[in-house]
């Protein structure tokens, strides 16, 4: 069950061999692995930071900056790939990180574990049924 909420990890490492195998851009493949699971290693740990706190002021602030430094880290990890390589090494680190963000969402889906995971919604709390 804990291999399933990483299997974007697993797909990410698990590519290597056939990036290798086939050819293609290796240096594509390096940055954009290496900016996913560093982003998604830091994500996690800000998670649980968050989950911590009190205020749902820092809390909801603290989310949104790893929402948003996560996809700014990971642009700019796909930019680095092209103009540092090429133009094939920015496509592979694009399609890396978009086939490991497919994944991710999903499981997320799936899983409800984002940050308000469990948390009772005022609709729930009420017995009335939610407008959505």
């Amino acid at each position: 069950m804990t291999l399933l909420r990483y299997l974007d990890v697993c797909l990410v490492l698990a590519t290597a061999p056939f990036v290798l195998a086939a050819g293609l851009p290796l240096m594509g493949y390096l940055v954009g692995a290496a900016a996913w699971l560093l982003t998604r290693l830091g994500a996690a740990t800000l998670q649980m930071q968050a989950a911590r706190m009190r205020d749902p002021k820092f809390r909801a602030g603290l989310l949104v900056g790893v929402m948003m430094g996560r996809v700014w880290i990971i642009t700019l990890a796909v930019i680095l790939a092209r103009y540092a390589g090429g133009r094939g090494d920015g496509i592979m680190a694009a399609a890396l990180v978009l086939s490991a963000f497919t994944v991710y969402l999903a499981l997320s889906v799936v899983y409800r574990d984002g940050p308000l995971a469990g948390t009772p919604t005022p609709s729930a709390s009420s017995g009335r049924p939610s407008p959505l």
